[in-house]
């Protein structure tokens, strides 16, 4: 299953997700040049967090990150690598899917909130992620990038604002594709759920791959401070619009525009 879209209106226009899908792409273009070896290898070993760096359990330890390139843990930490990490990713796969979530996701919870405060809200979850992350495997020598621990804390967001907002998913049911609405809550539901079975096996093992606990870190974050960052005049003039539209749906007949029988 993929989601293709929520029916889900906003108030404004989200100039801070579209924003932070800009500058993904472009630390993925300028800083990761697009994934080539060795800017992709340079990136994750310099601005990647390297959770048994931060705690000092893997000093010295080697990771090859590819044929030219071996990251060696240093002894002092840089301090910028939480939340430059999550701005960076690992391939052109890992940054489409993550910003189309962010796209989907993101406009409803920014609405939610203001654009100021969302900021806060995405580099909160961001890093509540990457400790997350941390706290699952402290002495792993691995490098961790990616904006999906982030994303993550927006879906938790979403689905305590929104849980009855239809998603439409595309589904693959063999050679056959079809497309489903469900409600935000299950969708949801069952991708967290998924990231916390991917995670059990990987507790204190030092292995490369998705990183689950950051996915589950940033969406357990989302889901508790959306109460704090969530402005509730913003959140019910979303709801009177919701209302009003859905009005609008129900008095519109098939065929004939808005309010009119056809003839």
């Amino acid at each position: 299953m993929f989601p293709l879209r929520d029916e889900n209106p906003t108030l404004r226009f989200p100039a801070v997700t579209i924003g932070l899908i800009v500058l993904n792409v472009l630390a993925w273009l300028v800083v990761q040049r697009g994934g080539e070896a060795t800017a992709l290898g340079a990136s994750l070993c310099d601005l990647g967090v390297i959770p048994g760096e931060l705690t000092g359990r893997a000093v010295g330890e080697a990771v090859r990150l590819s044929p030219e390139l071996v990251c060696v843990v240093d002894a002092t930490p840089a301090w910028y690598t939480p939340l430059t990490s999550i701005f960076l990713h690992g391939g052109w796969l890992h940054l489409l899917g993550n910003m189309w979530f962010l796209w989907i996701f993101g406009n409803n919870v920014e609405d939610s909130m203001g654009r100021v405060r969302f900021v806060a809200f995405y580099l909160l979850c961001g890093l509540a992620a990457v400790g997350a992350q941390v706290l699952s495997n402290p002495a792993s020598p691995i490098p961790m990038v990616g904006a999906s621990g982030a994303i993550g804390g927006v879906m938790g967001a979403y689905v305590v604002l929104y849980p009855r907002a239809p998603v439409v998913l595309l589904v693959f049911l063999g050679f056959f594709v079809t497309t489903i609405r469900v409600p935000a809550f299950l969708m949801l539901g069952y991708w967290f759920l998924l990231q916390l079975l991917g995670g059990l096996p990987q507790l204190g093992e030092s292995t490369g791959g998705v990183a689950f606990w950051a996915h589950v870190g940033g969406f357990a974050t989302g889901m508790a401070a959306i109460f704090a960052f969530r402005d509730p005049r913003l959140v019910a003039a979303h709801h009177i619009l919701i209302a009003q539209q859905e009005g609008l749906a129900r008095r519109r007949p098939p065929g004939g525009p808005p309010g009119r029988r056809p003839w």
